[in-house]
This record gives C-alpha cells, structure tokens and sequence, in this order.
C-alpha cells in the first residue's frame, strides 16, 4: 500500500509544483487564473485521495469547500474579465488575452452561421 501512497501523493506533488511554476510565470493573467484553478484542483484531488486511502469521512466537508472555492472563484474572475471586454471593445490585449489572429476570428465567424 505504501508504493500507492507514494505514486499518488509524488504525482500529485508534480502537478502541484508545475501548476506553481505556471502562476509565477504565467504572462497573462488568464495564465495565472486557470495556473491557480488547477492548484486547487489538485488539492482537492489530493484530500480526496487522502481521505480514499486512508478512510477518513472527516475530510469530505473541506473537500467540499475547496471545490466550491474553486468553481466561485473560476466563474467570479470569468465574470469580470468578461465584463472587461464588454466594457473595453477593444481586442482583449489591455485584459492579458491573447491576440486574436485572422484565422482565429475566421473560425469564429463560420462557427457563428
């Protein structure tokens, strides 16, 4: 049991420390928001890895709670830089998002037909 232990928690560690690496590098800010989504995923994957391996029920209500931070927090922040777009008009560069290429926005208009 201890070699399952180890490959979870280490592969859980690795995507921790990447998904670390990807918020303090990130150059936009939409990096650093999904960078920081994904970190709490992975905390809520590693208490409810926890809480399978070692059969502990006490740890399914903070389970519960850093899912439900995690899914506020995507939509709060989807919500206001969609706001910022909205209010901006511009091509999403002042937000941290990336250029929309021709090609880009040629899919989109044939997606929108």
């Amino acid at each position: 049991m201890t070699i399952v232990f180890a490959l979870a928690y280490g592969m859980l560690g690795l995507g921790a420390l990447l998904a670390l690496v990807r918020l303090g590098l990130g150059p936009s800010l939409l990096d650093r928001v999904v960078a920081t989504d994904t970190l709490l995923v992975i905390i809520a994957a590693g208490l409810a890895v926890h809480a399978g391996l070692q059969r502990d029920p006490t740890v399914v209500p903070v389970l519960v709670v850093v899912s439900l931070l995690a899914f506020v927090g995507s939509v709060s922040v989807a919500r206001y830089i969609g706001g910022m777009l909205i209010r901006s008009g511009g091509d999403g560069q002042d937000v941290g998002l990336p250029e929309a290429t021709e090609e880009t926005a040629a899919r989109a208009a044939e997606g929108e037909r």
